[in-house]
């Protein structure tokens, strides 16, 4: 039997306990094997974690987007290197087949680096007026604390689907991963320590979706929500 995995939470750079200590049971599809245990936040873990987005967001808009695009492709250049153990992870947790794992792994990396290609595309706008020697601009200024809520079967791939466009723009993001596919998030949060990541940026908070899913939609400092699962979990993220 291997060894079970431990997964803490990452909150403002560091990986730390769910305040419940409470964990639930992750398997490998294909032997049952209970391969790690993740944690089953509260609502106060979330809390915390999108207070901390909320204060990192300051500074973090305040950055270049050229230069938040230059995190971007650090993340995808150091996936690259770790491809080998981000495709097993998903192989093991996921039940996915090792070539279309390693497609992920890889396409992920690139989408990062096309994401980072619009730090010198996504502009405001000059709008004529109907009233003389006068022109409106327009700017276009961040949500603040996004959140991303996400599915079991391109678990890796769509952490950056809602990070990277919210990072580039001047965002801080707090992400959920399925409980069924937790480790690979993990992974991707250590990377994001290795590459320098400032601290608060990016958050991961583990547990079921009726908590966390639902506090992340409801907390009135997040700006925008961005959901990829069931019709029914839309619908109790819009209720919430």
């Amino acid at each position: 039997m291997s060894e079970v995995k431990v997964l803490k939470n990452f909150i403002n750079g560091e990986f730390e306990n769910n305040s419940n200590y409470d964990y639930l049971d992750v398997l490998n599809p294909s032997t049952e094997e209970v391969i790690a245990k993740v944690p089953s936040s509260t609502r106060e873990d979330v809390d915390r974690a999108i207070d901390i987005a909320e204060v990192a967001q300051l500074d973090w808009e305040k950055l270049p987007a050229v230069e938040r695009g230059a995190y971007l492709r650090k993340i995808a250049d150091r996936i690259r290197e770790r491809e080998p153990e981000i495709t097993q992870t998903i192989v093991n947790e996921g039940g996915k087949t090792f070539d279309l794992a390693k497609v992920e792994v890889l396409f992920t990396a690139d989408y990062l680096d096309y994401m980072a290609e619009w730090a010198r595309r996504y502009e405001g706008e000059i709008i004529q007026s109907d009233r003389k020697d006068e022109h409106i601009f327009l700017f276009k200024r961040p949500h603040g604390v996004t959140t991303g809520i996400l599915p079991w079967n391109f678990p890796f791939f769509l952490i950056a689907r809602k990070a990277a466009p919210a990072l580039l723009t001047g965002n801080t993001i707090v992400i959920k991963p399925s409980q069924l596919t937790p480790i690979n998030a993990d992974i991707f949060a250590e990377i994001c320590v290795e590459v320098g990541l400032p601290k608060g940026i990016l958050n991961i908070i583990h547990g079921r979706g009726s908590v966390v899913g639902n506090r992340l939609a409801s907390n009135p400092k997040v700006g925008l929500v961005s959901l990829t699962g069931s019709l029914t979990a839309g619908q109790e993220v819009m209720k919430a």
